[in-house]
């Protein structure tokens, strides 16, 4: 097998969502260029760990670890990060599904050793079975998928989208890992930016690294049925707004919002057209998926503006930690001095 070893890291928090890992575990299994190795992080739940540890306990190619830091996805995916032995570290939702060439596109991407990150595409996979006609495309990131405005094919971008997302090991040697206290923490607030804080920090750290998507390494990214509901895309807008504020907080609003100016004078106005036009043509769901954008722009900076609030009063403190390397795995600690003020929700 030519190209980088790749480990790909799953981190679980619920045996509500069983049948999802183990589709999870069983598309890693099935790709035409085989991973070295799947490691299950479990997120503070006894009851999963021993569980999975049961059901691959034959398994040579799959593992599975408690999650050695705070509770929080962030802290999952950096003891995943610590006991990698792959040169690059892919990362896939517990309720996702890869396709089989997933990690034949990212293992290309690295033949060029600048390539520091690569990400892919995640579609979603609606419970209803289709997409409500009101949520606009422009704003699936709400869902953890790709959102429209990103660009096509194999295009540098200033950060990956952490579900579907890869890293050469050397990028967290560089910069360290997930910053712990900005990502999500089970089923409270449904925080993020998790992965566009580390990003930014990989191109201050190595300003030569190449960040790429590929929107040929494709995941379907089940969304369920809570999620199609407006109350929910309410809460997800005004929470990326609070996570925006910790990141612009942690590396300046110049870079923590460099894209997203672009996203809301260029993508959102267009997409506020398109549903105004649909809505005049008596096409179905026109009017909503206009008002969708309008209400999520205005929750998300509502969001914002509050998040920042709390920064200037002293608000949660999150820290960056170093990951050893895997054959010093341990609990990931923080770095010396990397200790942050931001704002919790």
């Amino acid at each position: 097998m030519s190209g980088p070893g790749i480990s790909v890291v799953i981190c679980a928090y619920t045996e509500d969502r069983w049948e999802d890992i183990l589709a999870a575990v069983s598309s890693v299994r099935a790709q035409s260029r085989p991973a070295l190795e799947t490691l299950l992080v479990v997120d503070h739940n006894h009851a999963l760990l021993d569980r999975l540890g049961k059901e691959y306990k034959e398994a040579d190619d799959v593992r599975v670890l408690a999650n050695a830091g705070p509770r929080g996805l962030s802290a999952g995916r950096n003891t995943g990060i610590a006991a990698a032995r792959g040169e690059v570290v892919a990362f896939l939702d517990d309720d996702a599904v890869a396709e089989r060439d997933w990690l034949l596109h990212f293992a290309e991407a690295y033949a060029d050793p600048r390539v520091m990150a690569v990400g892919g595409r995640t579609e979603p996979v609606w419970a209803s079975g289709r997409r409500p006609d009101w949520f606009p495309e422009e704003f699936d990131w709400v869902v953890g998928c790709t959102y429209r405005g990103l660009p096509r094919g194999r295009v540098r971008v200033r950060n990956v989208l952490g579900g579907n997302a890869s890293f050469r090991r050397g990028a967290f040697d560089a910069a360290g890992g997930f910053a712990t206290g900005i990502g999500r923490d089970g089923d409270k607030r449904p925080l993020g930016c998790e992965e566009t804080e580390l990003c930014i920090r990989l191109s201050r750290a190595r300003p030569d690294a190449v960040l790429l998507i590929d929107d040929r390494a494709v995941i379907h990214h089940r969304v369920p049925e809570a999620r199609e509901h407006f109350r929910y895309f309410r809460t997800r807008t005004y929470a990326e707004g609070l996570s925006k504020a910790l990141v612009a907080r942690s590396v300046g609003t110049d870079k923590g919002l460099e894209s997203e100016r672009r996203y809301a004078t260029r993508v959102l106005p267009a997409g506020v057209a398109r549903g105004l036009r649909d809505a005049l043509l008596a096409r179905p769901g026109g009017a909503g998926r206009a008002g969708a954008i309008v209400a999520g722009v205005l929750t998300a900076a509502g969001g914002y503006v509050v998040g920042s609030l709390r920064a200037r009063r002293g608000g949660t403190t999150f820290s960056v930690p170093e990951v050893p390397a895997a054959e010093a795995a341990g609990p990931p600690a923080p770095a010396e001095g990397a200790a942050l003020e931001g704002a919790g929700p």
